[in-house]
């Protein structure tokens, strides 16, 4: 068994409306059970990589592995509204700097996620996170074949940075991205990775030359705004429209200081929040999303628990279904 944390009924406590059962008038805390109290039934499945080694690696300011329950706790007095429930699976630590056996564990925890049914909610952390999520995406999607051949996942990532960093000094949270492409070649699979909200600022000359060489399809933070929708939903639906699968990752960083302080690395400029709400709803109408993640979320920087407050609000709405929403 994986070595991690478990579910902790102490983090999942809130408001109650009215006493009863009734979905309508549930908050998340109330919906939440331990993974082992899962059937079989399709669901949520929620998974923490408690991890500050990636930041560690990267030289950013650390406080990434307490994020897990910080999201959590600012999940908890959002209505439910969902038709299942959502389990917690815990959180995967890492120990002793050993971020491979942390990712690995990881990695199955996603897979067996899958595997049930299941839609894994990853909770960062570092965008380690993604890279670990990504193989367990692959494990699951390999059981019924003989190779982990002829996959074809889409990639999209909401961030400020490429994070295509080689990773032959070993894996951190800028390496995630380049570890995906790396495995696609050895694979002989499609490299689709899509990164919206790129930061001029905060990415070199040579960062940008290296993600055209990769052939990654990208758009600046100043692109993804309320006078492009059209270009957008279209870009969106035509990436969606060629894999099979989609993994989503959202860096909380893609979003402007002011809104999410919390974070490794805060953004000047940011993507404008309602643009981002338009473009997670075309993803998730796809009806490809497989794997979620929430990454760089660091409370230690966090004032007033803005971040965490976005970040729950990102995975309302992802999760959220739109029939029981009216």
């Amino acid at each position: 068994m994986p070595e991690q944390t478990f579910y902790h009924q102490s983090i999942w406590t809130g408001r109650i409306e009215q006493e009863g059962k009734d979905p309508s008038s549930q908050y998340w805390h109330q919906q939440v059970k331990p993974f082992y109290a899962h059937k079989g039934e399709p669901g949520l499945a929620i998974i923490g990589l408690a991890s500050d080694e990636g930041s560690v690696r990267s030289q950013r300011r650390l406080g990434t592995e307490e994020g897990p329950d910080a999201i959590r706790s600012s999940l908890c007095n959002l209505p439910w509204n969902r038709a299942d429930q959502a389990y917690d699976m815990g959180n995967i630590v890492c120990t002793n700097k050993n971020l491979d056996k942390a990712q690995s564990e990881y990695s199955e925890a996603v897979s067996r996620a899958l595997n049930n049914r299941m839609l894994p909610l990853g909770l960062g952390g570092g965008q380690e996170i993604t890279w670990a999520g990504y193989q367990g995406l692959i494990e699951h999607l390999s059981l019924d074949r003989k190779s982990r051949k002829n996959i074809n996942i889409g990639v999209i990532n909401f961030d400020s940075c490429f994070d295509l960093q080689p990773s032959d000094k070993g894996a951190s949270s800028t390496t995630a991205f380049r570890q995906v492409h790396e495995h696609c070649q050895q694979h002989h699979n499609p490299f689709h990775y899509l990164c919206l909200g790129i930061s001029r600022t905060s990415n070199t000359r040579a960062q940008f030359e290296q993600a055209d060489e990769l052939d990654v399809a990208w758009l600046t933070d100043d692109q993804v705004n309320d006078d492009n929708y059209e270009f957008l939903i279209e870009e969106l639906e035509c990436f969606t429209g060629m894999v099979d699968h989609v993994y989503l990752s959202i860096d909380l960083s893609v979003f402007s200081g002011w809104q999410a302080p919390g974070v490794s690395e805060p953004s000047v400029r940011g993507i404008p929040l309602e643009v981002a709400e338009t473009l997670l709803q075309v993803i998730k109408s796809s009806e490809k999303l497989r794997v979620i993640d929430v990454a760089e979320y660091n409370p230690k920087y966090d004032h007033d628990s803005r971040t965490a407050r976005l970040a729950s609000w990102l995975i309302h709405l992802l999760t959220s279904q739109e029939e029981l929403m009216s």
